[in-house]
């Protein structure tokens, strides 16, 4: 993964990731106690920037192609802004169909991906060079940290995170990792694989 820090719009991008770093509540989860929810088990999952093509099954007139906004959210015509990111394209087909159904009596929504935001990680806090990294496929924490530099002396081993997105509503998941599990390719951090949008913090 090499280092993306330099190209335009990143930054902004980059200091997101931050502020959602520095948000993040004090619970967290052991990567060997995460259980990933079945229906996100290699699915694409949508994120801002990303641009969607939404159709109305006999609707043709509220088709409509939209990207996700910052905050996540979409606009819909006869609906309010619609939470998008995080889910898959599939469960917000499912989400918008639900919602139409008060306006278009049996209402079949589909949703396709047109456009990707480009497949990043955020590597932050005690690396070498924390910055935005491209997330290469199938690759995990300690490919994340390499491609960061490595460790900073002050960093604290066993408190490595990667931030997911969780169910609308709740705040990110903090998973928790030791770095010499890691490195050993000791228990499940060792098959975990970053997802697009999670975030990599070191303290």
């Amino acid at each position: 993964m090499g280092d993306l820090r330099g190209q335009p719009g990143l930054a902004s991008l980059l200091g997101a990731c931050l502020c959602v770093a520095c948000a993040s509540p004090g619970k967290f989860i052991w990567v060997d106690e995460y259980r990933p929810p079945a229906e996100l088990l290699g699915a694409y999952v949508i994120l801002p920037g990303d641009m969607l093509s939404i159709r109305v099954i006999g609707q043709e007139e509220l088709a409509t192609r939209v990207r996700v906004q910052p905050d996540g959210r979409i606009s819909v015509p006869f609906l309010n802004d619609v939470e998008a990111a995080g889910k898959t394209p599939a469960a917000l087909g499912e989400a918008l169909q639900r919602a139409l159904r008060r306006y278009v009596k049996s209402a079949v929504t589909s949703v396709t991906v047109e456009e990707s935001r480009p497949s990043n990680i955020s590597v932050t806090g005690e690396v070498m060079r924390p910055g935005l990294y491209p997330l290469e496929p199938h690759a995990g924490v300690l490919e994340a940290l390499a491609s960061a530099g490595g460790l900073s002396q002050f960093a604290y081993e066993d408190r490595i995170y990667v931030l997911r997105r969780a169910k609308e509503g709740e705040p990110p998941l903090r998973i928790r990792f030791r770095y010499q599990a890691l490195s050993r390719a000791e228990g499940q951090g060792a098959t975990f694989v970053l997802q697009r949008g999670d975030v990599v913090v070191v303290e």
